[in-house]
């Protein structure tokens, strides 16, 4: 899934806002610091999960016959790959 630079920047201002009114969190930084780091984070974690997606399609493409995305055919063989790919990253 594809997330525009603004919407992660807003995911990054959700998540330190969170974060000041929680009582157990003390900044010891700059709250821009910590907001670009979320920044960076959510990125990072939207970019893995691209390359999860590229590889699970690309499973599917690599059959010997044509499997139509949309049909349940496809839906579970992304499932399915999406998930080994997961599991080879150990999460």
């Amino acid at each position: 899934m594809r997330v525009s630079q603004d919407k992660v920047n807003k995911l990054a201002h959700v998540v330190l806002d969170a974060l000041k009114q929680a009582e157990e969190v003390e900044f010891i930084e700059d709250p821009n610091t910590i907001r670009q780091e979320a920044r960076k984070l959510l990125m990072d974690l939207f970019m893995a999960e691209a390359r999860l997606d590229l590889a699970a399609r690309q499973k599917i493409e690599s059959q010997k016959r044509i499997i139509q995305e949309g049909t349940q055919e496809w839906d579970i063989l992304y499932r399915k790959y999406y998930n080994e790919e997961v599991k080879k990253l150990g999460i």
